[in-house]
C-alpha cells in the first residue's frame, strides 16, 4: 500500500502520478504499487516536484509496518530506536521582554522606563 501527498507541484506531475495512484483527495493519491514501480514514480516525482512538497508513506516490513519518504518537507522522519517518526520543526522563540507574561502593553512600557 502506497499514500503519496503532494502540495504545490505542477499539474502534470499530479496527471502523471494518476497512471499508477488513485487520487482520492487533492493531491493525495493511494494504491497498490511494486517495489520497482514505487521507486521509479518517487524519482519522478523528486525530479518534477520543482518548489512543492511529497511525501510517501509505504508499507514496510517491521515493527510499524510502513515507511517514510520526504522531499522538500519541514517535516522530517527521524528513527528512534527502530521506529520511524516525524519530527516537525520547533516553534520559533518569542523575544524576551523582560517582563513576566500577562502585563498589558501599557504596563509593560510604564515599568521598563524604571
Amino acid at each position: 500500500m502506497v499514500v503519496l501527498v503532494l502540495t504545490a507541484v505542477p499539474a502534470g506531475l499530479r496527471g502523471h502520478i494518476t497512471r499508477w495512484l488513485l487520487e482520492i483527495a487533492p493531491g493525495v493519491y493511494v494504491g497498490h504499487l511494486t517495489r520497482r514501480v514505487r521507486d521509479d514514480v518517487w524519482d519522478r516525482v523528486v525530479e518534477l516536484c520543482k518548489d512543492g512538497r511529497a511525501i510517501m508513506i509505504e508499507s514496510a516490513r517491521g515493527e510499524q509496518r510502513l515507511y517514510f519518504r520526504v522531499h522538500r518537507h519541514d517535516w522530517e522522519p527521524v528513527d528512534l530506536d527502530g521506529i520511524q517518526l516525524i519530527r516537525r520543526p520547533s516553534a520559533p522563540k518569542a523575544r524576551y521582554s523582560g517582563m513576566r507574561p500577562g502585563w498589558s502593553a501599557a504596563s509593560q512600557r510604564r515599568r521598563g522606563r524604571k
